[in-house]
């Protein structure tokens, strides 16, 4: 089996309120608010009630990372939610490993055309 990095991207915490200012993705049924207000990647998830993903997805944190092959880091695992992909640029998949819930994504481009933040990961010293 071979081996690949696995880069931090975010943790996405699904919530039962209605998100306030979040972005609101038709096609998924749910809102998102957090991942581009801070440079820490913490997403705040909030599901619409006919939204038919995986229970799981919608009710345990999970802990997402880049990869750069998709279908290579999806062999032998528990797959959750198949591989899809929620805008163009980007393909992503749900595993579980042991209680873990974990978001694999794969970039086809460069993030900062597919999400544009570029205060991600830096923190301002004042």
């Amino acid at each position: 089996m071979k081996t690949q990095k696995m880069t931090f991207h975010h943790v996405g915490i699904p919530v039962n309120e209605k998100l306030h200012g979040g972005v609101y993705n038709e096609a998924l049924k749910m809102s998102a608010q957090g991942y581009f207000d801070t440079p820490y990647a913490v997403e705040w998830m909030q599901f619409d009630d006919d939204n038919d993903l995986p229970e799981i997805i919608k009710t345990q944190p999970h802990v997402a990372y880049v990869v750069d092959d998709l279908l290579a880091a999806l062999k032998g695992r528990e797959i959750i939610l198949q591989p899809n992909s929620p805008c163009d640029g980007v393909k992503t998949a749900f595993i579980k490993d042991g209680a873990n819930l974990i978001e694999l994504m794969q970039f086809d481009k460069p993030e900062q055309q597919v999400w544009p933040h570029p205060n991600k990961f830096l923190l301002e010293c004042k």
